[in-house]
């Protein structure tokens, strides 16, 4: 019986242990250990920080969310923002794609819940050659953050010292390619509004972060060999661009009278271009959010709530589930029965799966801003606690989305609100993803079948 013992825990964990819950284990594991490294009294100029807020920080940089309770630059010391910039890269690029490279350094075999796991991260489908995914998502991750860093240094130089330069543009490049939305520079980018190098590297960081790994090698294979490009390559790229293009737009219409007023042309559509790229999922900011319109805050809402794409450092229900939202109902009103995109038919599977992820985030969402309207509108009379409604959506959602912008409700948060707040942002960055791998498991066969009934839809 003792000798069993061990064996039948054993199997009980590794039962246990599969490759969602793995991924979560991973995500929670390093949270704490951010925790307990931002409670260390040498991480902060004050010499310490409490246990709910050096949490909320750690989750936001593992969950690469932005979004912060205090000043990143002003309130950690530099050790402590080394901490926080290594949370944001081993959160943007998945702590399993780093345990694959410690088994691989220490000539182990990696064991299969973590080479699916890795599959789960960045949307993959072989195992085989799992080493190599995980090499060239490092190569690309260093090379892109490496290029970066050099434009921001070199356009930070005749601002900064050579070793505050370096130091900034590093942390930013890092920030920016994992769309974390971190920033040591006081009111994130807002000095940087009119500077043309500044914005188109973030830019470029920010969306070569968020359309995804595999895309990313697709594009280069693309490129070399001149192969056609996957459906998935297709879907994300016009579906992002048209979300780029239609939140320049927006922006810039609804607010060339409000925030844009008195900048010339060119700068409107920097800062309108600007804006859009990061709403969905960096949280970087070239103008003061609480200054924006109900109207623009609503287009920010939506584009935070769709995120970045599969596979990417972003949260979100993701580009191409919006995708295929839209192609559902375009295809219903040309009166076609299959989903199909670019000239492929989808499989019934991913269509059922794409609207599960779309509706359960909808229903998370909704369930915690109402829980923290609950927390949040404590004592207040409710035609005073309606304005509350917009900043807190907005703020419900930016976490979602694992984006970090705000109009500023971060810092009123009660107790309660960060602890749904920390749920949202871990969720926002696991959830759809753990979900759909749940999802994409098939039912045991079953020896009937119920009888087929129609109801009305409309």
């Amino acid at each position: 019986m003792e000798q069993n013992t061990p064996r039948t825990f054993r199997s009980y964990f590794v039962a246990f242990l599969t490759p969602q819950r793995t991924l979560i284990l991973s995500f929670l594991s390093f949270i704490f250990l951010g925790t307990l490294a931002l409670k260390l009294p040498s991480c902060t100029k004050q010499g310490g920080m409490d246990l709910l807020n050096a949490l909320f920080t750690s989750t936001s940089a593992v969950c690469v969310t932005g979004l912060t309770v205090v000043e990143t630059g002003k309130f950690f010391t530099p050790w402590g923002q080394v901490v926080i910039l290594s949370l944001i890269q081993v959160g943007g690029l998945g702590i399993m794609t780093f345990s694959v490279l410690f088994y691989h350094l220490l000539g182990r075999g990696i064991p299969l819940r973590n080479k699916m796991a890795v599959q789960d991260v960045f949307a993959y489908a072989p195992v085989r050659d799992i080493f190599y995914i995980v090499k060239w998502v490092f190569m690309y991750t260093i090379t892109i953050e490496t290029v970066g860093a050099c434009f921001l240094f070199w356009s930070w130089l005749p601002t900064y010292s050579c070793t505050e330069a370096l130091y900034l543009a590093i942390f930013h490049a890092v920030s920016a390619f994992c769309n974390a939305g971190f920033s040591l520079l006081k009111g994130s980018l807002s000095s940087y509004r009119h500077n043309l190098m500044v914005n188109i590297t973030f830019i470029s960081l920010i969306i070569l972060g968020g359309i995804g790994f595999v895309v990313l090698h697709e594009l280069r294979r693309g490129l070399r060999r001149r192969s056609p490009l996957s459906l998935h390559t297709k879907v994300v790229l016009v579906t992002t661009a048209v979300l780029i293009v239609v939140g320049t737009l927006l922006f810039f219409l609804l607010e060339r009278g409000n925030t844009l007023a008195g900048y010339s042309l060119k700068n409107k559509v920097i800062i309108s271009l600007f804006q859009s790229v990061t709403a969905r999922t960096a949280g970087f900011s070239t103008v003061e959010f609480w200054h924006l319109s109900n109207a623009t805050l609503f287009v920010f809402v939506i584009l935070m709530f769709v995120g970045a794409s599969p596979g990417s450092c972003g949260g979100g229900v993701k580009t191409t589930n919006l995708a295929i939202l839209f192609s559902v109902a375009w295809n219903r009103f040309r009166g076609r029965a299959e989903v199909n995109m670019f000239k492929r038919t989808l499989p019934r599977e991913t269509v059922s799966r794409s609207i599960s992820i779309f509706l359960a985030s909808f229903l998370l969402v909704t369930l915690i801003l109402v829980l923290v309207l609950i927390f949040q509108g404590g004592g207040i009379p409710h035609p005073k606690s309606r304005r509350l409604f917009l900043e807190l959506l907005f703020e419900v959602t930016s976490a979602f989305g694992t984006v970090g912008l705000s109009t500023g409700a971060t810092g009123t948060l009660t107790p309660l609100s960060k602890m749904l707040i920390i749920i949202t942002m871990f969720v926002g960055r696991l959830g759809p993803l753990t979900l759909a791998f749940a999802l994409a498991k098939r039912e045991e066969a079953r020896r009937f079948q119920y009888t087929e009934e129609n109801i009305m839809v409309g």
